[in-house]
C-alpha cells in the first residue's frame, strides 16, 4: 500500500509540476513499479481521482491549513491530496488506513511533515462541514461541486446553457468507456464481439457508431490477440464520427492534414476499402512512426505518410483532395474524461492562441480542396471559439464553401446546429467533439 501511494505521489508531482501528460507519466510509473496488478489498478484510481477533483480537494485543504497551499512542500501536498481523494471520495478504503499510509509517507520528507498530515487529516474527519460548498456565486458552486478552474466555468457559461453547462461538468468527470473501432478489412462487428467474448471480455454494442464495441470489462486491450491481429483499434465514439462523416468512396484521394496518431486516418482507409490513396501528415516525425505503425498492424495499403506544417502553404497540394481532413490541434477541453490534468495546465489564453493557428491550416485546407470536394473540420474540443466562430470566420472568407449538414442520429448528447455542424456533449461513452463538413462549391 505504501509504495502504491508513493508512485500514486511521484505521478501527481510529475504531472502538477513538470506539466507531464498524465497516461505517460502513469504508464512509465507502474512499468517501473513492479506493483501487482491490485496496487496498479489503486495507483491508477488514486491519480486520476485526485487530478479529477483537485479543485475541490484544494478547497478543503486551503480551509485546513493556517498559512495556505503555497508554503507546503510539494510532495507533503500531493500526499494530502491524495489523502483527502481516498477519504471523500473511495468508500472502500478505511479511513484509518489512509490516515496511517499518509503519515507514513510525510515521514519519509521529516517528523514536522508527518505531524503536519496528521493533524490535517484528523482535522477534516473532525469537521464534515468542511467538506461543503460555501454558498457563494453560481460559478463558485458549479467551481466546488464539479471541480473546475473558475475560467472553464466560466467559459461554458458563457456559451452554453444552465441545463447544457451541468451536463458538460457532469459529462467531463465520467469514468470513461473503452471502445474499439472494428477493421472491416479484416472482420465484422458481430465476429469480433464473438471473439472478445471468447478472450474472456464482457463487451457490448457502440452508442452511435455500428463499428464500435464497447469494453465493459477485461484486461487491457492492447495485450488482446485481436489488436496484435489489427482486427480491432482502440478509438472513443466520437472519433469515430469524423470519417463516415467525410461521405468517402472507393478511389477518392484523402488529406489528412493532422493525422497523428492515425486513429481517423485508419478509418478512412478502411471505409475506402484499401482504394484510391490518403496521404497522411504531421508535423513531427516521431508521430509518423505511430501512424506507419498502426498501418502495418491493421493491412492498410493505401496510406502514404509524410512530415508537414499544415500552417504553412504547401503549393503542389494545391486543389489535391477529394476530402480534405483538418483535426486541428486544439485545448482538448472535451477530452478532460481521459486527461484531467488539462484542467489545471490550460488557460483561456493559451485556447485563444490556438484560434490562430487554427484558422491557418483552415485557409490552407481551402486551398487543397478540389472543386466539388469537401472539407471536414473537427476537434475534441468545446470551446466555441475554437468550433463555431472559426467556421463562420471560414464561411465569410470563403464564400465558395457551404456547410452540408451532418445528422447521426438522435442522441441526447448530441447538439444538431441549424447551420449544419455538430456538438457532442460529453458522456460515459464519448469525449467531448465538434465536426464541420463544408463542401467547395
Amino acid at each position: 500500500m505504501d509504495s502504491a501511494r508513493k508512485t500514486a505521489v511521484d505521478v501527481l508531482g510529475q504531472v502538477l509540476r513538470k506539466k507531464a501528460y498524465s497516461n505517460i507519466a502513469l504508464g512509465r510509473a507502474l512499468d517501473q513499479s513492479g506493483l501487482d496488478p491490485k496496487d496498479k489498478a489503486l495507483v491508477t484510481e488514486i491519480v486520476y481521482g485526485t487530478l479529477k477533483y483537485k479543485y475541490t480537494i484544494d478547497a478543503i485543504l486551503s480551509r485546513l491549513l493556517k498559512n495556505g497551499l503555497k508554503k507546503i512542500d510539494d510532495e507533503v501536498l500531493n500526499i494530502l491530496r491524495i489523502s483527502v481523494y481516498q477519504l471523500r471520495y473511495l468508500d472502500k478504503i478505511p479511513k484509518f488506513a489512509v490516515v496511517n499510509e499518509g503519515v507514513e509517507l510525510a515521514k519519509r520528507k521529516s517528523k514536522g511533515s508527518s505531524r503536519l498530515v496528521n493533524g490535517v487529516l484528523r482535522n477534516y474527519l473532525r469537521n464534515p462541514e468542511i467538506s461543503r460548498c460555501d454558498e457563494g456565486s453560481e460559478v463558485q458552486k458549479l467551481c466546488f461541486n464539479y471541480s473546475f478552474p473558475e475560467w472553464l466555468v466560466r467559459m461554458f457559461i458563457t456559451q452554453y446553457s444552465p441545463a447544457e453547462v451541468e451536463k458538460i461538468l457532469n459529462g467531463l468527470n465520467m469514468r470513461p468507456a473503452v471502445t474499439v473501432r472494428v477493421n472491416n478489412l479484416k472482420t465484422s462487428c458481430e465476429e469480433a464481439m464473438e471473439s472478445l467474448k471468447a478472450c474472456g471480455y464482457d463487451v457490448s454494442e457502440g452508442q452511435v457508431c455500428p463499428e464500435a464495441i464497447v469494453i465493459n470489462r477485461g484486461r487491457s486491450v492492447e495485450d488482446n490477440p485481436l489488436f496484435s491481429q489489427g482486427l480491432i483499434s482502440v478509438q472513443d465514439e466520437s472519433a469515430m464520427l469524423v470519417a463516415p462523416a467525410m461521405d468517402l468512396h472507393d478511389n477518392m484521394k484523402v488529406l489528412d492534414l493532422c493525422s497523428a496518431p492515425g486513429g481517423k486516418t485508419c478509418h478512412i482507409a478502411e471505409i475506402m476499402n484499401n482504394t484510391g490513396s490518403v496521404l497522411a501528415f504531421d508535423v513531427h516525425e516521431s508521430k509518423l512512426k505511430l501512424i506507419e505503425q498502426n498501418i502495418s498492424r491493421l493491412g492498410i495499403k493505401n496510406v502514404v505518410c509524410s512530415k508537414l506544417d499544415a500552417s504553412k502553404y504547401t503549393e503542389k497540394l494545391a486543389a489535391q483532395g477529394d476530402r480534405v481532413l483538418i483535426d486541428v490541434p486544439c485545448s482538448g477541453i472535451g477530452i478532460i474524461r481521459k486527461k484531467p490534468e488539462i484542467k489545471w495546465t490550460k488557460d483561456i489564453e493559451g485556447t485563444t492562441n490556438l484560434v490562430d493557428i487554427q484558422r491557418k491550416i483552415m485557409l490552407n485546407a481551402s486551398k487543397y480542396t478540389k472543386a466539388g470536394g469537401k472539407l471536414i473540420y473537427s476537434t475534441c474540443t468545446l470551446n466555441k471559439e475554437e468550433n463555431e466562430e472559426n467556421i463562420k470566420w471560414f464561411l465569410k472568407k470563403n464564400p465558395q464553401f457551404c456547410l452540408e449538414p451532418l445528422f447521426f442520429g438522435k442522441f441526447d448528447n448530441v447538439i444538431y446546429h441549424e447551420e449544419g455542424y455538430v456538438t457532442i456533449l460529453p458522456n460515459e461513452n464519448m469525449d467531448g467533439f465538434f465536426i464541420a463538413k463544408m463542401r467547395k462549391r
